[in-house]
């Protein structure tokens, strides 16, 4: 059997060296602020803003609580966890009252929760939302 020749150590080095930067897809896909898969629904009841922020017909995406607030045309809200049930990224774009997910392309009806594009195939997760004193609170126990 004929002796296999040892890889040079120039060689040795590019292998690792490519290693790490393989990685960096990924790591950018799930870093924080990226609309990543560090998303979390509240756990508890938040307030979102004034009532009068969601029109008939439109939607409000709150970035900062990962939740989507529509009205629908005779006045009921209804919210919305914008983690998306592909990957787990934040939804952080509302185009009309469509949410986008920035990490494969998902989107959802604002209005329904529903899928429109896939990759995902699961609606988004509703959130109690009601209205105290003129705000919109939304999450657990709302």
């Amino acid at each position: 059997m004929p002796a296999r020749p040892s890889a040079s150590r120039r060689t040795v080095l590019r292998g690792a060296a490519a290693v790490p930067a393989a990685g960096l897809g990924l790591a950018a896909c799930a870093a924080p602020g990226n609309g990543t898969s560090t998303a979390a629904t509240p756990t508890a009841p938040v307030d979102l803003g004034a009532e009068g922020d969601v029109a008939k017909g439109g939607a409000e995406l709150y970035r900062d609580h990962n939740v989507v607030v529509s009205r629908d045309g005779s006045g009921t809200l209804k919210a919305y966890s914008t983690v998306c049930t592909h990957a787990g990224c934040a939804i952080n774009k509302l185009q009309g009252t469509t949410l986008i997910c920035p990490c494969h392309g998902s989107r959802f009806d604002a209005l329904t929760g529903k899928v429109v594009q896939d990759p995902a195939t699961v609606p988004l997760t509703e959130l109690p939302v009601k209205t105290v004193k003129g705000r919109i609170v939304a999450g657990p126990g709302a």
